[in-house]
């Protein structure tokens, strides 16, 4: 019988989580327990029997992290070559044997998922294989083409593709899981869609009921509930009963693929064996979707400028390293009165702690009533940070962000301080555009940098293209002292298409331009520019900070759709004269 022929009278029952029940048995770590394909075979033999036993009709290889980022090619080979007899022994004739397929990173720019997949596709196909689950995704990468290319080398395949998304439906990318479900969709070479992983089962099925996921044959594979962690040990303490009743309901949601991920042994599966032959379907509410907010006016005062098609003015200053706030706030203070338009806030710049960029940024705009703007980095949050931070922001009426990857820790404090970089600016603009969309009356306005001073400046272009594309409205550039930046800001905007700030930093002096000429990332100083400063005292460089950032502004006036100055030493009476100047060239 063909699976295709089991589903259109069955529900077909998958086993469970592999790594998590090896774990418990051998008291190791279930990562790397592909390995025991080779060196304990006849345990991962015994744990696919329990599952057959237990009910389950479809079982996987135990090949999930059995990959080119964790295997040399021979080793490789070698583990899924045992994976997939020790599964096909087990399973005799009555059971289906899945090729199972991990997530392939894209944070390794040096693999292609779709080269990947097509590459393990082919090791499996090798050994007779005809059905293949693509498990705990998040993203839709590379999925399609391996698809594709299973079907041409084995037409009667029959392909799963799961997403992993977390309980408010958002994967470890960014991308919700309507998203997902939808690209898999429209993606003919795949047989069925769904879930696993991350959520419990009660989530899970919240989650289902609020998305549209008619189209495809819908598997869901959820966890055993949320682990603990013990002396580095995860635990699942979920009841197999009630883990088996939610999953009964899951079939009554339409679920034709069934089964566990983590933490999920044979006393669930025998469990959910036994509900799903009963029936026993537990009466849950039915999750309601939130009303949709209504439109409301946008206070968002900048953005109503920059869309007015006048130039606007915004102001970096940096954060204290300290509590000591008075300075801070007297010179935004300052800001504000000369003119600015929106004072923007460094996250913790060159990766040295300061004061949170977000927290002040709320506070100014809340005391002075002045918008803000701050800057936030992929190096020291997770997706759950990221998505807190923003829903607090926007309830602080701050409604605009800058989005860059952010420096990386320096070596020595790698040990000590770890960066996060879940996802590079592109992504989070992706993720933060999704939850604006979603969730809040008017939008939350992203925006991204733009390094002119880049040696390939091309490459930047591109990607500039791509933030926009994934949501971001406009940039910041890096600032503007050489003839090469000017030149690039001039490309920048007969390409792009989002709106365009141009980076002006006062040099206060010879020694200041060429230390950022030296040691800060992005900023490039003309020679000709540092020799006028030499020999001047302090009034006369400041009078020369000042006519020289107006003329820079003077220049790209025609190719910006406002300034944006960085404050030197929080010097923010020099920028005061710099505004006044830029204010009377308008």
């Amino acid at each position: 019988m063909t699976i295709q022929e089991y589903l259109k009278n069955n529900t077909l029952l998958f086993d469970g989580g592999m790594g998590t029940y090896y774990s418990d048995l051998t008291h190791m770590p279930g990562a790397g327990c592909e390995e025991a394909n080779l060196f304990d075979p006849e345990l991962i033999a015994k744990i696919h029997t329990e599952y057959i036993q237990a009910g389950c009709r479809a079982i996987k290889t135990n090949t999930f992290a059995a990959n080119s980022l964790n295997y040399a090619d021979e080793q490789l080979s070698q583990i899924i070559e045992a994976g997939w007899s020790l599964a096909r022994k087990a399973a005799g004739e009555d059971v289906f044997v899945f090729a199972d397929i991990g997530p392939v990173s894209v944070q390794n720019d040096r693999i292609s998922p779709a080269d990947e997949y097509m590459k393990i596709a082919d090791l499996f196909l090798a050994q007779g294989a005809r059905y293949f689950l693509f498990e705990t995704n998040p993203c839709f990468d590379g999925l399609a083409e391996a698809a594709r290319y299973i079907k041409t080398r084995q037409p009667d395949a029959y392909i799963i593709a799961s997403f992993a998304v977390l309980p408010d439906g958002y994967s470890r990318d960014g991308i919700y899981a309507s998203e997902l479900i939808a690209a898999a969709n429209d993606c003919a070479e795949i047989d069925a869609v769904g879930l696993n992983c991350v959520c419990g089962v009660r989530h899970m099925l919240e989650l289902v009921q609020s998305l549209d996921h008619h189209g495809k044959t819908l598997s869901l594979m959820p966890n055993a509930g949320y682990p603990i962690v013990i002396n580095s040990r995860t635990y699942y303490e979920s009841d197999p009963v009630y883990f088996a009743s939610q999953l009964a309901s899951l079939a009554a949601e339409g679920a034709s693929i069934l089964g566990g991920c983590c933490g999920t042994t044979p006393v669930f599966l025998a469990e959910a064996a036994e509900q799903l032959a009963k029936g026993n379907a537990v009466p849950v509410v039915r999750y309601k979707k939130a009303a949709p907010v209504s439109p409301a006016q946008d206070d968002n005062l900048f953005y109503n400028k920059l869309t007015s098609g006048k130039k606007v003015i915004t102001v970096e200053l940096d954060p204290p390293a300290d509590i000591n706030l008075s300075k801070f706030m007297k010179g935004a203070w300052e800001l504000k009165e000369c003119g600015t338009d929106l004072i923007t806030i460094a996250d913790c710049p060159i990766a040295r702690a300061r004061m949170d960029s977000s927290l002040l940024a709320c506070k100014v705009h809340r005391e002075l009533g002045i918008d803000t703007i701050p800057h936030m980095t992929c190096r020291d949050r997770n997706i759950n940070a990221t998505k807190a931070l923003v829903l607090g922001l926007y309830a602080e009426g701050v409604h605009n962000a800058l989005l860059i990857t952010g420096d990386p820790i320096p070596t020595a404090e790698r040990d000590e301080v770890k960066s996060v970089y879940q996802f590079n600016s592109r992504k989070m603009a992706a993720y933060l555009k999704s939850i604006s969309d979603q969730t809040f009356p008017t939008p939350m306005h992203l925006y991204g940098a733009l390094n002119v001073n880049a040696r390939n400046f091309n490459v930047q272009l591109n990607i500039a293209k791509d933030k926009l594309e994934k949501g971001m409205i406009g940039f910041f550039t890096q600032p503007i002292l050489t003839e090469q930046a000017f030149e690039n800001l001039k490309l920048a905007r007969a390409e792009l298409s989002g709106y365009i700030f141009g980076g002006i930093i006062p040099v206060v002096s010879a020694k200041n331009a060429r230390f950022m000429d030296s040691e800060i990332s992005g900023i490039n100083v003309d020679p000709k520019l540092i020799d006028m400063y030499e020999g001047k005292n302090r009034e006369e460089c400041e009078a020369l900070a000042v006519s020289i950032s107006a003329e820079i502004a003077r220049q790209i006036a025609p190719y910006v759709d406002g300034y944006y100055l960085m404050t030197p030493f929080q010097r923010t009476g020099l920028m005061a004269k710099i505004i006044s100047e830029i204010r009377k060239q308008q």
